[in-house]
């Protein structure tokens, strides 16, 4: 194949003639390779406070950004203020400042927020250079303990200490690995992929209770109550999100009273470029000997059967979901505390429910994405699906020719011959 034609091809197939060129790796004396640049955005995660220190050519382009462009957190805080000759830009707030979420797992403690970068035209002009970006940041913090097996229970504990041991309810909310043994450490996905999510309550001392996910909404920020959202558990426990196309759904049976896993297959909010999602659920506690009802339930949708199943319970709990009348309106459009009954003294302080945020999920393959992963974007695969298509309609054109010449070939023989006869 001649140079030139090897080129168009390379060009048909990947849009531009760099890639058919061989990439220099190594260095010409030393033999090394490369460096890699130094990260754009560092973290550090002090004992009391988040440090993210942002450097100005966030992008690797040369192309420097404003500071003015940057905040941190749904509560958007502001950086420090820097000199126009500084190479980066600085925050440092506290661990519960500008919005910072917190999930407890069984081992850590983990403050999650995002930087944001949105350009704002500078003067009279409409038009922006550099992109909107939004980087997801942790801060894991090990939950530190003594635990023995060989603890001597006490016949009588103060009243005051039975008080203090009922209010060590922790909530959480994480992402599974597909057999739900461990715990997911890369939140990515592809569209066509299930979350598994799996919620807990640790009781610590207090009597055995039994767990609830009330109701959940998805959302573009860890803000909940921002716009667009999506409902995924409604009506005080009705996974609403498997009426649709979807297949998600609880896990029958739990693994303890004080566990629910459920599915979802994950998506992404259309007309919108970012391609991340949080998910938050209300979570709530009732003693684990009483019988579940319409307030306090966990209902699948079976599309098989056309019918909602509880995990636990009678059938008729379920009903309910059919219409979104399950004993009191809806909260999933907002999640907050629900007004109750005075309880008695011993029970009057006790947390038993809270809001939990998992998240971000990030989905791989959307056109935002530019990193490594990014070579799965659409535009690279249309790309590569048209190149294919212009290669093989040029193949199967040449085939028709050489054919049709050949038939032109052998009608020129075999007429002479019939006219001699």
């Amino acid at each position: 194949m001649a140079p030139s034609w090897r080129f168009f091809v390379c060009f048909l197939l990947w849009g531009g003639t760099e890639l058919c060129s061989p990439q220099p790796v190594w260095q010409d004396e030393g033999q090394r390779l490369r460096p890699s640049k130094p990260p754009t955005v560092m973290v550090e995660c002090q004992e009391a406070q988040l440090v993210v220190i942002v450097s100005k050519d966030l992008f690797g382009t040369g192309k420097l950004i404003r500071p003015a462009d940057l905040s941190l957190g749904p509560a958007k805080c502001e950086p420090l203020v820097s000199q126009d000759t500084d190479a980066v830009v600085r925050f440092e707030v506290g661990l519960h400042e500008c919005g910072s979420s917190l999930q407890v797992t069984d081992d850590a403690l983990v403050y999650s927020t995002f930087l944001r970068h949105d350009p704002r035209p500078a003067g009279n002009l409409s038009i922006l250079r550099t992109n909107r970006a939004e980087v997801p940041i942790e801060c894991h913090y090990p939950r530190q303990g003594n635990v023995s097996s060989w603890a001597i229970l006490p016949t009588w504990v103060p009243f005051r200490t039975t008080v203090f041991s009922e209010e060590k309810l922790v909530f959480s909310l994480r992402l599974m690995e597909e057999n739900w043994s461990a715990e997911k450490m890369t939140p990515t996905f592809q569209l066509g992929d299930r979350a598994h999510l799996q919620a807990q309550v640790h009781t610590g001392s207090h009597v055995p209770l039994r767990l609830f996910v009330d109701h959940c909404v998805a959302t573009l920020t860890p803000d909940w109550n921002t716009s667009p959202s999506h409902t995924i558990v409604d009506f005080h426990g009705c996974l609403v999100d498997g009426l649709t196309e979807a297949s998600s759904a609880f896990k029958a049976p739990r693994p303890g009273p004080e566990t629910l896993q459920f599915t979802v297959d994950v998506f992404h909010f259309a007309n919108d470029s970012r391609n991340t999602i949080y998910i938050t659920c209300h979570l709530k506690v009732t003693p684990a000997d009483r019988v579940p009802d319409q307030l306090n339930k966990a209902c699948s949708f079976s599309k098989s059967s056309n019918r909602w199943s509880p995990v636990e319970g009678p059938a008729v709990i379920c009903r309910c979901c059919h219409k979104g009348q399950c004993g009191t309106p809806s909260l999933s459009r907002k999640l907050s505390m629900p007004k109750r009954q005075s309880a008695p003294r011993s029970r009057r302080h006790v947390t038993d429910e809270a809001d939990v945020t998992v998240g971000p999920l990030i989905f791989l393959g959307k056109t935002s994405d530019h990193g490594v992963e990014g070579s799965t974007s659409s535009p690279t695969s249309v790309m590569v699906g048209l190149g294919l298509a212009t290669v093989v309609t040029l193949t199967l054109a040449t085939i028709v020719l050489g054919v049709a010449r050949r038939r032109r070939a052998a009608a020129h023989l075999v007429c002479p011959v019939s006219a001699s006869q």
